[in-house]
């Protein structure tokens, strides 16, 4: 039996879930998981499912069928094959501890993704990437050529067919053209303290004043700086008894295990952006076993 996904986007009204469900029955689908969210706020609707279709129905069939539903409740929808994962480039500079988590996860089946190339802007990881049969690519940016740089990584994305791009601690600024184009696309990691601290040796600033959390922030790239849809976070607690270089070590394991469950909802179409926000549909027990073995 093929399993699939569907996901669906639409104005809030009654008949939604009815007209869903009636429509994977007819088709000889059944439905293992489903998850929605009303936002009165905006009044926008949000739903996951996972089925599996019992009478041979592809994606093809299902799409067509479905069509008509969604035009009449003007829906935005998509089907996915469960079996398919999803191309993905990582960008990296030179700090590798989410680079190196994900390649081990990536190696055990427990992140479900077809790694198509990493791109970085210094060699500093090429051994470690080619040592895993991936593609490395090493492209300089500099303020002189920060444009063509950009193009190039474009032409790797776009030849590769990369439907995701991780930006796993890369610490370079990419373009608003960048951004726009492939909105909903890049998902970046970064620190978050309270309070916040930028610039140089954040953790040391930390330090500094007594922080008792540290934190991690992933989120989809937009042209404001680290300010674009939430999709994970996490903290870790620390204390006076410890010191700056203890900071930056719990600081990288949380940013990794952030970075990775944020790829994880991802790929998995468990994640909508809602305007600033985003809708995030936990895995459900059932589930979690089979979504993150792939």
């Amino acid at each position: 039996m093929n399993k699939y996904t569907l996901t669906v986007t639409c104005a809030s009204t009654r008949g939604i879930v009815a007209a869903i469900s009636g429509f994977l029955a007819e088709q000889g689908c059944n439905i293992v998981d489903s998850s929605q969210f009303d936002d009165f706020d905006t009044g926008n609707f949000f739903m996951r499912v996972s089925f599996v279709s019992e009478l041979g129905a592809d994606l093809v069939k299902l799409e067509a069928g479905f069509s008509e539903i969604a035009k009449r409740l003007t829906m935005d929808f998509a089907f996915y094959d469960e079996n398919q994962k999803m191309k993905v480039v990582i960008m990296v500079s030179r700090f590798g501890h989410c680079l190196n988590d994900l390649l081990y996860r990536w190696r055990i089946g427990a992140l479900p993704i077809d790694i198509v190339a990493v791109i970085s802007n210094h060699m500093d990881y090429q051994k470690l990437v080619v040592n895993h049969d991936l593609p490395f690519h090493c492209i300089k940016v500099t303020k002189e050529n920060k444009e063509r740089a950009e193009s190039q990584q474009m032409a790797i994305i776009e030849e590769t067919g990369a439907q995701l791009i991780v930006l796993a601690r890369y610490m370079q600024v990419l373009s608003d053209e960048m951004c726009t184009k492939m909105s909903g696309r890049i998902i970046n990691i970064h620190h978050s303290f309270l309070p916040s601290f930028k610039g140089a040796n954040p953790y040391k600033q930390a330090y500094q004043r007594g922080v008792k959390l540290i934190g991690a922030t992933s989120h989809y790239v937009t042209a404001d700086l680290d300010e674009g849809p939430i999709i994970e976070q996490d903290t870790v607690r620390v204390t006076h008894a410890q010191s700056p270089e203890d900071y930056v070590s719990m600081g990288r394991d949380v940013e990794s295990q952030v970075l990775a469950r944020a790829i994880h909802a991802h790929i998995h179409r468990r994640v909508f952006l809602n305007g600033n926000r985003t809708v995030v549909f936990p895995a459900s027990p059932g589930s979690y076993a089979s979504e993150r073995m792939g």
